[in-house]
This record gives structure tokens, C-alpha cells and sequence, in this order.
């Protein structure tokens, strides 16, 4: 290991990359902890004292690294562009420019960029209007806890300190994404993937020490372990993939003979990736924050009975269930099985034992939802059993949360093999080798 390790920092480029990483994520952890102007400084302490991993800031603070409960200028992280992102990608499918613009190559992409850029802006603008507000009346659907309930954490609170902090973090976000897409242009990885891996390692051992303050010694051993089980299962799922033969005919041209050569396509058993749990998390936090900028008390009492606590039954009911149902609709846009048999067609090729065309649609569609179901039934089980611990247990923090794994491992992984197949290019052995 420590000679892989050596191996990395022996490549000149290599070694520029990862140090340039390391840079600007030092630089995006300095400003979780920069707060912004007109904040209560006394109650930033009491919160992030007393605030727990329920309600929406439990959340949003997991892929800010702290920064909500810090109120810094980062203080709505990554989670605009995220959003951003899976709505363009969405609307993709319904949207025939911008379908037009994924089939144009790197140019459509840049213009697919630059709109998510200015929908990251507009959703940033939005979220911050409304969570200035929910900090000034001190909400207990923003904070998590009871015990900020109409407390006011902007004092002297007025139109121009509400839209000079809502400014604040609207740039914070931008710089946010401007760091993100420097780590993927000039350093290693993805760069908003591993923002969001800095964040979530972050609060690791922080949470891990309330783990065994509040459930002592046994309790916290046996949830580092149920941890250790959930990163175990997310490798061997992650790597899994059923991979469907394809058979190109043999045919000539001139004096030479071509094809006749054979592949597979590999499915991923989880073919969405984290996606659907994020989405899921996002609907669900939804109505919490739009009760937190309204009067409606109806929508209050029961966000704050069934959404903004991760223990209720009724959200583990709706968390489940929405993230199946995303786990299916993501992965229907992610892989198109009429598309995939025309490009098989076209080529030249076909799966043995099935004929091309419609019947080889049929052939990927019927495989694709096949393995979709334990993919999901996957993604539920590694969400759920942290909130069935805080529900049995009675345990507010909880380290080792199904949305922060799912993300830490992923990206890990992700990395390691970018690395790895530029160490193996000069030579070198890698880690995952």
C-alpha cells in the first residue's frame, strides 16, 4: 500500500492533480466556517450544540459539511447545482432542444452547462429568500429541534440585512460551483462529487463521538460494525453489473473481412447510482421548507409530525417508496432500450438467441427491470436501517447515515480508478490492481 501510495506523488502530473485537489478543498472547508454578516453568533453555537440529523437542516447540512449549522456563507453547499443538474437532466427527455443539445457532442454540452449555471443561480436566489426568513422566525421545520422554535437568529432583522445575506449565499453558491468545476478541469475526479465527499467525511468523527456519548459503549460498537456491514454490501452492489453478450456478424468489404467479433453491455445493478435517494430526500424536505415561509398551520403540524423527524414511520413509508419509484424512473432515462437496440442494429450486431430489432428492445427492457428491483430494494434498505437504529434506539445522531455512505463510497471508488488507470498508463501498479 504505502508503495502505491509513493507511486501516486511520482508522476509529476499525477501528484500536480491530487495537490490542487487538496487546495481547493481546504479553500471550500475554510468558508463552511466563515459566517455570514447580521447572525447571531450566540445562537450558531446553541445550534450547532443542540441541532440533531432530523428535520431538513439534518439534510442539507450533510452535503454542506456543517455549513448550515455554521450559517457561513456556503451555507447552502452543493445542493442548488445537484438539484439543478438532475432537473436538466430530466427535462432532457421532455424538452426536444435540450435533447438536441445531448446528441451534439462537447458543444451541446457546454450550452447544457451554462443553463444549469443559471438554474443552480435562480434556485439558489429562491432557497435563500426563504430560509433568511425561516432563520429570522426561528422555524422549527429549518433548525431540527424544538428549542429554536420562534427564535430569532437575525437581530435588528430589516430588508437590507435579509437581501445582503440572501446575496451572500447566492455568490457562496456560485463560488461553490466554480471550485467544483476546477477540481474537474485541472485536479483529480469529479469535482462536485468530491466537494460532497469532503463534506460528508467531515462530520464523521463528530457524529461518531455523540454516537457513543448518547448510546455508550455496546451501541456504538454495534453500529460501527452494522457501518462496516452497509460499506461491504455498497462495494459488492456497486461492482455488480450483468453484462448481455453481443455478436457482430461477419462481413466483407473489398478483399477484407470485418467483424465477426463479440462484447457485452454491462447493466449495473444499480443502475442509478445515489440519485433516487437524494431525489427522495429532496421531495420529502420539501414541504418542511414551504411550511417553514408559510402560515399554514395544517402544513405545519404535520411536517413537523412526519417530516421533519427521520423517525416517524411515515416517512420511512415514503422514503421507501419514493425511492423505488425513482430508482426505476432515473434508470428509464439513464438507459434507453429502443436506442440501445438501433445502435446494436446499425452496427451489425445481435444478441444470440434474440432477433435485432424490437425483440431485442424487449430482450434489454425485460433484463433492465429485472435487475432494477434489487437495486432499489438495495437503495431502501442501506436508507432505512439508519432511521430504523434512531427509531429503536433512540438515537439522534447516526454517522453512518445510507445517503452518506452510498456518496463517500461511490466517489471513493469513482477516484480510485481514475487514479488507477493513470498510474497503470505510466506503468505503475494501482490500488484497485
Amino acid at each position: 500500500m504505502l508503495s502505491r501510495l509513493r507511486n501516486m506523488f511520482r508522476v509529476p502530473d499525477l501528484r500536480n492533480k491530487i495537490l490542487f485537489t487538496i487546495f481547493i478543498v481546504l479553500v471550500y472547508r475554510l468558508g463552511t466556517h466563515v459566517p455570514v454578516p447580521y447572525v447571531d453568533f450566540a445562537q450558531i453555537k446553541n445550534l450547532q450544540h443542540q441541532s440533531t440529523n432530523s428535520g431538513v437542516v439534518g439534510f442539507l447540512d450533510l452535503f454542506s459539511g456543517g455549513a448550515i449549522t455554521s450559517v457561513s456563507i456556503f451555507f447552502l453547499g452543493i445542493m442548488p447545482y445537484i438539484t439543478a443538474s438532475i432537473i436538466m437532466q430530466l427535462l432532457g427527455v421532455v424538452i426536444p432542444k435540450l435533447e438536441q443539445w445531448q446528441q451534439e457532442g462537447q458543444s451541446g454540452q457546454k450550452k447544457i452547462t451554462q443553463w444549469t449555471r443559471y438554474v443552480t443561480v435562480g434556485l439558489a436566489l429562491v432557497q435563500s429568500s426563504g430560509l433568511v426568513i425561516a432563520l429570522h422566525e426561528g422555524k422549527q421545520g429549518l433548525l431540527g429541534t424544538a428549542g429554536f422554535q420562534g427564535h430569532d437568529m437575525i437581530p435588528n432583522y430589516n430588508a437590507y440585512r435579509a437581501a445582503l445575506i440572501v446575496m451572500t449565499w447566492v455568490a457562496g453558491t456560485a463560488l461553490v460551483m466554480w471550485l467544483g468545476e476546477l477540481i474537474t478541469q485541472r485536479g483529480i475526479g469529479n469535482g462536485m462529487s468530491i466537494l460532497i465527499f469532503a463534506s460528508v467525511v467531515s462530520r464523521l468523527p463528530s457524529q461518531g463521538g455523540l454516537v457513543f456519548a448518547q448510546g455508550g459503549q455496546f451501541k456504538g460498537w454495534v453500529i460501527i460494525l452494522i457501518g462496516i456491514g452497509m460499506i461491504t454490501g455498497i462495494v459488492y452492489v456497486e461492482s455488480g453489473q450483468r453484462r448481455i453478450p453481443v455478436q457482430f456478424a461477419k462481413r466483407v468489404v473489398g478483399r477484407r473481412m470485418y467483424g465477426g467479433q463479440s462484447t457485452y453491455i454491462p447493466l449495473k445493478v444499480n443502475q442509478s447510482g445515489v440519485i433516487p435517494v437524494i431525489f427522495a430526500s429532496s421531495i420529502l424536505a420539501f414541504p418542511a421548507l414551504i411550511a417553514t415561509a408559510s402560515n399554514w398551520t395544517w402544513l405545519q403540524d404535520f411536517a413537523n409530525k412526519n417530516l421533519v423527524r427521520g423517525d416517524s414511520w411515515t416517512y420511512m413509508a415514503l422514503y421507501a417508496l419514493m425511492i423505488l419509484f425513482f430508482a426505476y424512473f432515473y434508470t428509464a432515462i439513464a438507459f434507453n432500450p429502443q436506442q440501445q437496440a438501433d445502435i446494436i442494429r446499425k452496427q451489425g450486431g445481435f444478441i444470440p438467441g434474440i432477433r435485432p430489432g424490437p425483440p431485442t428492445e424487449k430482450y434489454l427492457a425485460k433484463v433492465l427491470n429485472r435487475i432494477t428491483l434489487p437495486g432499489s430494494i438495495f437503495l431502501m434498505v442501506i436508507a432505512l436501517v439508519p432511521l430504523m437504529v434512531l427509531k429503536l434506539w433512540h438515537i439522534t445522531q447516526f454517522p453512518f447515515g445510507g445517503t452518506a455512505l452510498l456518496i463517500t463510497v461511490g466517489v471513493a471508488l469513482e477516484t480510485m480508478k481514475q487514479i488507477d488507470s493513470q498510474l497503470m498508463m505510466r506503468n505503475y501498479e494501482g490500488f484497485l490492481s
